[in-house]
């Protein structure tokens, strides 16, 4: 009775302390974030991150793309296996408080020397010089949650497995933007090819009225060979655009997952439209939405844990053991019931008095790691922030951009216009004409080079305040 006794105040003494909390948790920054982004400054609390990816990206080709990629791409399948991972650690953490239960079968046979204690004692007594011992039982061992450890264990395993969900999140976002950044830059590629083409046409026709002219004694072999010069550069740039389209549909494969194979598409650069309006709404939305700050803010979760079972691991503990089962001497009286039952209970309560110090030191460390988790927090918001003010100058500034590329096309292309003419009255040289071609190529090149970049960053934009992790 005592002993059931004592029992039952180590169990008293220990819910009473469960309800104690030996570390105080360290909240998320919540200054980390400023009111506005330095490009948006308006009060529009909408962002485009909330839009669904395929609300956002409207192109048919791409959605079909990121489609196949999302469910193909090696790297998200990797994630996809971390988070299995840790969603079963995470289960495993919840049993934490249930007592652990063990069931044991042994059988020995011990032969005593004749001249030993054992030997003559069992000669004597037993009969026999072999002591034989059989045994089954089941033996159960369970520790208080004192000081709140294994809650705290709970819970680290909990942000542990929010943290590969939001690593998966990540990817994905990440795999989305390459696609369709990809994709983009497929269809410069395509366009380029088609302004290099009609050069080298043009470059064709510039050459055969050379000839005539140097054939009619106007023009010297100069003359030719510089337009010969000109139109095999026009044909060397078909063949690196060729070459650089077939190497970005070999990536764009390796991204869905698929063997480099060429990529269908209908779409071209002319008929993409560029977003007019891309709101960025708040910095606070960006932090709730965005991947990698959601994992900095549940690392912070992770820390405060580790703290807390660190520290937990310096007070006292009470562990309960008790076993069962049944023991005999002889094998024909092992299963004889209730001769043969046994019981044990036990109780106690252990505190760490002299570890050379390495409980201390954990939990020392372990506050510095929050310490440093913290930090990393406010850098990655700050990171975040600067991505998203960083795109939308870019968006603001190519707009710009386009426009002054798309006069200079227009004023160059008349241009061309302009020389063709001359030169076949003979007002202009062949120069003139080559000089006039060559910027209109040029012209048209950067065009299609500043509308890609345009298309890619909104799609950056989109994904720097954590779009794409809305399911479509």
């Amino acid at each position: 009775m005592k002993t059931y006794k004592a029992l039952f105040y180590l169990l008293c003494i220990s819910a009473i302390a469960a309800g104690c909390k030996v570390s105080k948790d360290i909240p998320v920054p919540q200054n980390a974030t400023p009111a506005t982004f330095r490009e948006s400054p308006s009060t529009d609390s909408t962002s485009i991150a909330t839009l669904p990816l395929h609300a956002f990206i409207k192109e048919p080709d791409i959605q079909r793309l990121v489609d196949t990629a999302l469910m193909r791409n090696y790297d998200l399948q990797l994630a996809l296996k971390n988070v299995e991972a840790a969603e079963l650690l995470f289960k495993q953490s919840r049993l934490g408080n249930l007592p652990s239960i063990n069931m044991q079968v042994t059988a020995s046979s011990n032969r005593p020397s004749d001249n030993s204690l054992n030997g003559l004692s069992s000669s004597q007594f037993l009969g026999t010089r072999h002591i034989e011992d059989y045994s089954a039982g089941l033996g159960l061992s369970w520790e208080a949650d004192i000081w709140s450890k294994i809650k705290n264990q709970k819970r680290s395993a909990l942000a542990a497995y929010l943290q590969t969900a939001e690593a998966k999140k990540a990817v994905q976002t990440r795999i989305v933007a390459n696609v369709a950044q990809g994709f983009y830059q497929l269809m410069m590629m395509d366009a380029q090819l088609l302004v290099a083409k009609r050069n080298l046409e043009l470059r064709d026709r510039t050459l055969q009225i050379i000839k005539l002219q140097y054939n009619a004694g106007q023009v010297t072999s100069l003359a030719i060979q510089q337009a010969e010069a000109e139109q095999i550069l026009s044909a060397q740039l078909i063949s690196q655009l060729e070459q650089a389209i077939t190497i970005q549909e070999n990536a764009i494969s390796v991204l869905s997952g698929k063997v480099p194979a060429a990529v269908d598409r209908q779409s071209t650069l002319n008929s993409l439209k560029t977003p007019l309006k891309l709101p960025a709404g708040y910095p606070a939305s960006m932090v709730s939405l965005r991947p990698d700050v959601k994992g900095a803010e549940l690392a912070l979760d992770v820390a405060n844990a580790e703290v807390g079972i660190a520290k937990a691991n310096l007070y006292p503990s009470l562990n309960i053991n008790a076993s069962a089962g049944l023991n005999a001497l002889k094998a024909s009286n092992w299963f004889t019931i209730p001769a043969s039952l046994f019981g044990v209970v036990s109780g106690g309560i252990t505190q760490p008095v002299f570890q050379r110090k390495q409980l201390k030191t954990q939990y020392e460390l372990a506050k510095i790691d929050r310490e440093r988790t913290v930090i990393q927090f406010r850098q990655a918001v700050l990171n975040a922030t600067a991505e998203v003010s960083d795109e939308l100058t870019r968006i603001q500034r190519l707009q710009q951009q386009y426009e002054i590329a798309s006069n200079r096309v227009q004023t160059l292309q008349q241009a061309v216009k302009n020389a063709d003419l001359l030169f076949k009255n003979g007002m202009a040289t062949y120069l003139e004409v080559i000089t006039a071609q060559s910027n209109f190529l040029q012209s048209e090149l950067a065009l299609a080079e500043v509308k890609t970049s345009q298309l890619i960053a909104a799609v950056e934009l989109y994904r720097a305040l954590g779009g794409g992790t809305v399911q479509m």
